[in-house]
């Protein structure tokens, strides 16, 4: 059984209209070398389903996105992602802004095969007014009302990960895999790009199988770009890079925008961006944030 696919092999497998969840949380190990392929591509009108940073931002800014389902935008020592700032505030995205674990309950649901997960979470907020489509409902049990997160099912799923074999099984070793595990199950194809491609033989080793968050047949390709995870972090190879990240803020508040950005990082191929943001060996060089 061999997964192995290329970053151009995804993105043809997706379609416009196409809801997509997008693994990591804010600068922190994003699919990014997959994001930077949908720019290059035609795709457009995407839900995406985030716990965003740039991968909402720069995809927003392309005019690839109808609407974002999130929790919040961030870049972290950038509170808010400019890009997305941006599309927010011109109201030229659709949104569903709820509460992180609500989306967490939403993709269980999807993974579950459910309609929906009863929940405590958004009861007397704006989380309610603001969602017409997430309905309360009255308790069977008792007389409490609870929120009926809807199941949030994904089209395609894109992750990075830090190593994977051609069968599809995917190890994240950082402190942290976030909600990815969730993300593969709650989509129909799941699509992880990895720094590094191993023998299946790797994983017979406990240690290493014990940073294994999901099931190999939730994977459907494994594209394997070193460095793929830039300017977000792949914790314990490299950190996000804090002053690519300034360097992409200002942009937004420059003349020429994300036009501008684009004409100076994005290339026609990932190896033409990891040139022009220093190569691989200065990415694999950016330091772990330290807290």
């Amino acid at each position: 059984m061999n997964k192995q696919m290329t970053a151009t092999e995804v993105v043809a497998q997706l379609e416009d209209g196409m809801t997509v969840g997008i693994g990591g949380w804010g600068p922190r190990r994003k699919p990014m070398a997959l994001v930077r392929e949908i720019l290059r591509s035609a795709l457009k009108d995407l839900t995406i389903v985030s716990y965003g940073g740039a991968d909402v931002g720069m995809l927003c800014a392309a005019g690839k996105v109808k609407k974002v389902v999130f929790a919040f935008v961030s870049l972290d020592f950038i509170p808010l992602e400019p890009y997305f700032r941006q599309a927010r505030q011109s109201g030229s995205i659709e949104v569903m802004e709820i509460d992180e674990g609500m989306m967490l309950l939403g993709l269980r649901a999807a993974s579950w095969g459910i309609p929906f997960i009863p929940t405590e979470v958004g009861l007397g907020t704006d989380v309610i007014t603001q969602n017409p489509d997430i309905k309360v409902i009255d308790s069977p049990y008792d007389d409490k009302e609870w929120v009926a997160m809807p199941a949030l099912k994904l089209d395609a799923s894109l992750i990075h990960a830090d190593k994977a074999d051609v069968r599809g099984v995917c190890q994240i070793a950082g402190p942290d895999h976030y909600m990815d595990d969730w993300f593969a199950r709650a989509a129909t194809k799941t699509f992880v790009s990895c720094d590094e491609l191993v023998e299946s033989e790797y994983f017979h080793d406990p240690a290493q199988a014990r940073m294994v968050h999901w099931e190999r047949s939730m994977t459907t390709g494994v594209v394997p770009i070193a460095g793929g995870a830039h300017p977000t972090s792949c914790s314990p190879l490299y950190g996000f890079d804090v002053a690519h990240f300034k360097a992409y803020a200002a942009s937004a508040k420059g003349e020429g925008g994300f036009k501008d950005y684009i004409q100076q990082y994005l290339g026609a191929s990932e190896q033409e961006y990891q040139n022009n943001v220093g190569g691989l060996d200065a990415i694999c060089a950016i330091e772990l944030p330290t807290y």
